[in-house]
């Protein structure tokens, strides 16, 4: 009888535990504006969409995205798209567009897909040395276990690097107010030897090379940078479980995926 009273003790730790873990899948990827990279003037929505659905990812950061413009208008049958609408369709998620600037009459920025409903709002980045203007997409939502993470998805400026490090600081110092579990995903546009590298890495760990396996994510002909990243928040702990670049042609960026455990 002790022997069986302890082994239920031992399974309702294990349940508990179980209860306080959270797997999740995340994903970026800079879907270049709904084109194919390798083959312009015809759209890749469809190959990005079925890629995402085998992946089946919690949250997907998504760069380069156009709404309703005329540029999307030249690839789509003449019918402008908005490209995170058109993906949380395609997918069956929950899709929100934080838009960056005005362009080609209609809108240019980033994307969140989010499987869950989830709180979903934008912030506007710094560009002290002007340049196109950037943002932030961000995604809240509560666990089953009660815990919250929020889910940022952003494409820093490719231009100036004074840019960058104002962008990296707004950011840092934005989701420092912020509880709970926190990431940052996206084409980042620096590399690892570069200032807002270190700057995020004071409060986020850089998934990839953690996980001990960083590998260029641009351009896909010819591999040779690693721009794209996912970032994970050092307040809490995190169990790196994998992550791939996949080596898929949709784009001239490879898309990142890194799953993980979140433990409370």
């Amino acid at each position: 009888m002790r022997h069986l009273s302890f082994t239920i003790l031992l399974l309702l730790a294990a349940l508990q535990l179980s209860a306080q873990q959270t797997t999740l899948t995340l994903m970026s990827y800079n879907i270049y504006h709904g084109e194919q990279a390798y083959d312009k003037g015809h759209p890749n929505l469809d190959d990005i969409a079925q890629l995402i659905r085998d992946i089946d990812p919690d949250f997907v950061a998504l760069q380069e995205v156009d709404s309703m413009t005329q540029r999307t208008a030249k690839i789509y049958d003449n019918t402008p798209v908005d490209l995170a609408e058109a993906l949380a369709n395609r997918t069956g998620m929950y899709g929100y567009f934080a838009k960056a600037i005005d362009f080609s009459n209609g809108g240019y920025g980033e994307g969140l897909l989010s499987k869950h409903p989830a709180k979903m709002h934008k912030i506007d980045l710094p560009t002290p040395q002007g340049g196109e203007g950037r943002a932030m997409a961000l995604a809240t939502y509560t666990l089953e276990n009660g815990g919250q993470i929020t889910f940022g998805a952003t494409h820093l400026c490719h231009q100036f690097d004074s840019n960058r490090v104002a962008q990296t600081d707004a950011i840092v110092n934005y989701l420092q107010g912020i509880k709970g579990a926190v990431v940052v995903a996206g084409d980042l546009n620096f590399n690892p030897t570069e200032k807002p590298y270190s700057i995020i890495g004071k409060d986020f760990i850089d998934a990839a090379a953690d996980f001990g396996d960083p590998r260029p994510t641009i351009p896909f002909d010819d591999p040779t940078t690693r721009i794209d990243y996912i970032w994970l928040s050092k307040n809490v702990q995190w169990e790196i479980k994998e992550v791939k670049v996949i080596p898929v042609d949709f784009s001239d960026h490879m898309p990142v995926v890194v799953k993980v455990v979140l433990k409370e």
